[in-house]
């Protein structure tokens, strides 16, 4: 592997899942962590060193290389810390863990450094890129797209509440979690050109609500509906309809199909491989960045766009 122009920021379990991919693509990147044991756990996954100095370190020193691309996938408070540092020494191509920063505040500032540094940034929806998914868009095109869609993004609270993060982490779960599936339906279907939400309930974990719903109106003219209680049972899923047919994702790894005229709901068979072997959805996500793809892959430009539309669906805007 002698393609080493690539940066990989963390040494956490996801950055271990994209050290896989990109081994398997023929790149060896530059590691730079924090932790000693992260590292050691790294290093005996990967095969790859790691240099545990931390990025501002790495960055002060004069004869580090600075690789043209860079994947952040460091802890949820350090995402937009480490996009901005990168971005203002230069590097231009940069694929960040969603939502893009720590907070909607974060991640605008983020969008602005990109303008300003004149960088792409793309955030890693990696279900986007789900077998599943790809199997379904092909579906929505032969039907002639989305007529009605609909989803639900309950989080397992009782599971959250006792996951030891950060200060301040669990209050934007929607955003660093949650998101997933929402632009997951949105992809599929269309973001919002109309919306009308919902909240209610509070956690201890996330005091803001507990309890989500809202309908509205795809920018496709497909209507759409959602719902999430985090304080009962329940799991992530979508539905999209066409004229002929329902296509079901529960999980959203797995596509489920409904025939107009039928009641039955067949698996479908999907080339899943990739999936498989590596963390899903990954793969042909860090092959898209690699060659500077946009067409699945979201910009942080797409993402301060539908920042609003997360931001009413939590409950913090009318």
């Amino acid at each position: 592997m002698s393609n080493t122009n690539v940066l990989l920021v963390g040494a956490g379990p996801m950055a271990i899942e994209y050290a896989k991919v990109l081994k398997s693509l023929g790149v060896s990147p530059i590691v730079i962590g924090r932790g000693e044991i992260s590292a050691k756990k790294f290093t005996a996954e990967t095969g790859l060193p790691v240099d545990t100095r931390g990025l501002e370190v790495w960055l002060a020193d004069t004869n580090s290389p600075l690789p043209t691309q860079a994947i952040i996938a460091v802890g949820e408070k350090g995402i937009g810390t480490a996009t901005k540092l990168l971005m203002m020494r230069g590097v231009r191509n940069l694929l960040v863990e969603k939502p893009g920063g720590f907070d909607a505040e974060d991640i605008r500032s983020v969008h602005a450094t990109a303008i300003k540094q004149q960088a792409t940034v793309y955030i890693g929806y990696n279900r986007r890129f789900y077998a599943s998914v790809e199997a379904a868009k092909r579906v929505i095109a032969n039907d002639g797209g989305v007529t009605s869609f609909n989803f639900e993004f309950t989080e397992w609270g009782h599971v959250i509440s006792a996951v030891e993060k950060e200060e301040g982490v669990k209050e934007q779960w929607l955003l660093s979690n949650s998101t997933h599936v929402i632009d997951l339906a949105f992809h599929l279907g269309g973001f919002p050109r109309e919306m009308s939400s919902f909240v209610q309930g509070s956690l201890d974990w996330h005091p803001a609500a507990s309890s989500f719903s809202g309908a509205g109106k795809s920018e496709h003219g497909a209507l759409f509906s959602y719902q999430a209680n985090w304080a009962a049972p329940g799991r992530w899923g979508l539905e999209v309809l066409t004229s002929a047919h329902r296509l079901l994702f529960r999980p959203l790894e797995k596509l489920q199909i409904q025939k107009i005229g039928s009641v039955a709901i067949e698996m479908v068979d999907i080339d899943d491989r990739l999936d498989k072997e590596f963390k899903p959805g990954l793969y042909k996500q860090v092959q898209a960045f690699l060659a500077g793809d946009s067409t699945v892959l979201p910009t942080i430009s797409e993402q301060i766009n539908a920042l609003d539309w997360y931001l009413r669906i939590r409950g913090d805007m009318k």
